[in-house]
């Protein structure tokens, strides 16, 4: 499982860097939400994949059960998706008032306004 998640993190992370390389700025905003996403499953699979009870500790005991989940990448994980979801408004509202001003989402053509 491991190996595929490897794969799916490799093929999101090869796609954001390639399409924020290109010349429209709403591929990158889109290949910025890719890098996040693919950054996101490469914490949880390094993390571990385990499949296991939730991580409760039953009354009476001091530790939950040997096979529990681990919280704190899923933790940590929610919190990057938020800042991520926080990040991506943030550059739609950017990439809007640009296209506002500009009139082109075009990268190479917004250089010639800077004159």
């Amino acid at each position: 499982m491991e190996t595929l998640m490897a794969l799916v993190v490799g093929a999101l992370f090869a796609s954001g860097v390639y399409l924020m390389m290109r010349r429209s700025i709403v591929k990158l905003a889109i290949g910025l939400v890719l890098l996040s996403q693919s950054a996101n499953l490469l914490f949880f699979t390094a993390a571990g994949l385990t499949r296991g009870s939730p991580p409760l500790v039953p009354e009476g005991e001091t530790a939950p059960p040997v096979p529990f989940a681990d919280p704190l990448p899923q933790a940590l994980i929610l919190t990057a998706i938020v800042i991520g979801f926080g990040v991506l408004a943030f550059t739609l509202v950017l990439v809007k008032r640009v296209y506002q001003t500009v009139g082109t989402d075009d990268l190479d053509e917004m250089r010639s306004t800077d004159t």
